[in-house]
């Protein structure tokens, strides 16, 4: 059978043609998704205040709904802070990105008013280990949008757990008076001294704690319940 090359010449141009049209349309796709995506980090990075994205309830997933109360807790349980987006100072993952798109897409909205779980490490903080980030629903509750980085160790709850407040401060250093008491040579001491055991432990317990708040408040700390979600470092 002969082969007409004018023919094949008309069809190798027009699937030509068709080839540049289609990397074209390609291109453009991915432009516009670039743009979107670049969009999506400039409102985590500088993006405003919001408090309800109007999402729609029925396509929410319920697991990834939490009270502010029970993101409180963590954050006191782990000593972390609950804070805005814009003072995230890591970059958000390809992945993050591409959730809240598909979440725009889904509900119809453009979301704004991102919070971001984490470290105190990991924040920008003013001077007056493993994210999460969540947008609000409205009425004190957050959606969970993405989790990233490993997972915190088990071992941070109890590592943190003498600076949750006040109280647990204290009963660190009520523990560590008692151990210092314990290893205290009392006696000699007890023979000469009525009551040494009770005001070696005295002695030893307003020692500890006021070495340890001093040092504590003078290194601009403060307890978990109250810095969970404050902008800044000392205040």
């Amino acid at each position: 059978m002969a082969v007409n090359l004018n023919e094949e010449l008309i069809r190798a141009k027009a699937k030509s043609a068709n080839q540049r049209d289609m990397l074209a349309a390609v291109e453009k796709i991915l432009a516009d998704n670039e743009r979107r995506r670049q969009k999506i980090r400039e409102v985590l990075e500088n993006g405003g205040h919001c408090d309800d994205n109007g999402f729609t309830f029925e396509l929410l997933d319920s697991d990834s709904i939490f009270h502010v109360d029970a993101v409180k807790k963590v954050c006191v349980d782990y000593r972390l802070r609950f804070l805005e987006s814009t003072l995230f100072k890591h970059q958000f993952p390809a992945e993050a990105i591409s959730k809240i798109a598909a979440l725009e897409d889904r509900h119809g909205v453009k979301l704004s008013g991102f919070r971001v779980v984490a470290p105190t490490k990991a924040f920008h903080l003013l001077n007056y280990n493993d994210p999460l980030l969540f947008a609000p629903i409205g009425n004190g509750y957050y959606y969970l949008i993405h989790q990233w980085g490993n997972d915190l160790s088990a071992s941070r709850k109890w590592l943190v757990w003498p600076f949750r407040n006040i109280g647990t401060f204290t009963l660190m250093c009520f523990v560590l008076s008692i151990l210092l008491t314990m290893v205290f040579p009392l006696n000699k001491l007890g023979e000469h001294l009525h009551m040494a055991t009770i005001i070696v432990f005295l002695f030893a317990f307003k020692s500890v704690f006021a070495v340890l708040m001093y040092g504590f408040f003078m290194g601009g700390r403060k307890f978990s319940a109250q810095a969970w979600n404050s902008r800044y470092f000392n205040n």
